[in-house]
């Protein structure tokens, strides 16, 4: 083709919510960019004031698209060392409370241009996908990539693979190198104790963590543990730690690289719902022990793709099997359509009340025309 292939990356979340997809993603568009050899949009919702504040630590709220992604390419000029050629778009989105997700209002995949159409990577399909009412994702591009982001028990999605799609930032092993370097030197390494960073929700393992800590405080008489991260469950997780023997602190949410983080010795992950504990490869990275759940949520442990490995018993029964699948999977996806196009529906499925199409207030804060 006579121009750039291109690649829209579209994710369901974006600083300053600190999550895992808002960063991996923002990351990905930037290395995905770094060469030029290939055009690249970053896809991310944008909230209206009211979702802005129910989401977004410290108060931080923005007036225009334009004001958050300055400080988007800001927080990432600080931590990549290459100018990075990507475009930031925006979606309209609403704040499930019940969820505790960004999910989409209208098509979304409408942003992007049918003939820039090649390449769309989702980041989070379930939660795109859930409500999404507009051209099929497969219609509309020539490649559909779904990165799922949540441990759904067997990881059981049809024609899925399971695998790292993420990398560490080398200021993480810049940090490993140094502490290295002072072990065995004349400094010591570490002079802090345990921690954990993450979104603090009970789902990300706060509850197990303070359990096995209640559980065998005797066991760990003078253990200390630092606990940061911003959530809506910050101050019941205060109000647990406060009732241990041990000593427990909560501290805000800070960036994993911060120095403060650098003295810790021990990270602590009781999180098993993530796919991809982007945390734990930090802290091994940056040289700490890291104490996790043997569980299929850390990418510790390694996954053998199964695509390919059985034959079948013919080639006409292949035919068949491909078609019947292809017949049914359309199907499934015209009902999802026509169900979702209807307000009462979309209800009954849980989606949020009036996200079938943008609100007169989005509309005018990204700039659509009615």
């Amino acid at each position: 083709m006579d121009r750039k292939q291109h690649i829209a990356i579209f994710t369901t979340a974006s600083l300053p919510w600190m999550t895992g997809t808002a960063v991996n993603p923002l990351f990905r568009a930037a290395y995905l960019a770094k060469n030029g050899e290939r055009k690249i949009t970053l896809v991310i919702p944008w909230l209206s004031l009211k979702d802005q504040k129910l989401v977004y630590p410290n108060n931080t709220t923005f007036g225009s698209p334009s004001e958050q992604e300055s400080y988007i390419r800001q927080w990432l000029d600080q931590r990549i060392a290459f100018i990075s050629g990507f475009t930031i778009r925006f979606y309209p989105g609403k704040f499930a409370v019940d969820k505790r997700s960004i999910l989409p209002v209208g098509d979304i995949s409408e942003i992007i241009l049918d003939e820039e159409a090649d390449i769309a990577v989702l980041e989070e399909p379930e939660h795109l996908t859930w409500f999404h009412h507009g051209k099929r994702w497969k219609t509309k591009f020539r490649l559909v990539i779904g990165i799922i982001h949540t441990n759904y028990l067997e990881y059981d999605y049809p024609r899925s693979i399971v695998c790292n799609v993420h990398g560490v930032n080398t200021k993480f092993l810049e940090i490993g190198k140094k502490r290295f370097e002072q072990q065995h030197g004349s400094n010591q390494a570490f002079t802090k104790g345990d921690y954990y960073i993450g979104k603090m929700i009970w789902s990300k393992g706060y509850g197990e963590l303070l359990k096995l800590l209640h559980d065998h405080q005797k066991e760990l008489v003078g253990l200390e543990v630092d606990l940061y991260g911003n959530g809506e469950d910050s101050d019941q997780v205060k109000e647990a730690a406060s009732k241990l023997k041990l000593t427990v602190r909560v501290h805000p949410g800070r960036d994993h690289a911060d120095p403060l983080f650098h003295d810790y010795k021990v990270f602590l992950n009781p999180s098993t719902t993530d796919v991809v504990c982007t945390t734990t490869a930090e802290a091994l990275a940056m040289g700490k022990i890291v104490v996790c759940a043997n569980h299929p949520s850390k990418r510790l442990l390694q996954a053998v793709p199964t695509t390919g490995t059985e034959k079948l018993s013919s080639k006409k029964f292949a035919s068949v099997s491909l078609n019947l699948w292809k017949t049914i999977e359309d199907t499934s996806a015209y009902v999802h359509h026509l169900a979702l196009g209807f307000e009462a529906t979309r209800r009954v499925f849980g989606a949020i009340p009036g996200s079938l199409q943008p609100d007169e207030e989005q509309r005018k804060e990204l700039g659509l025309t009615s």
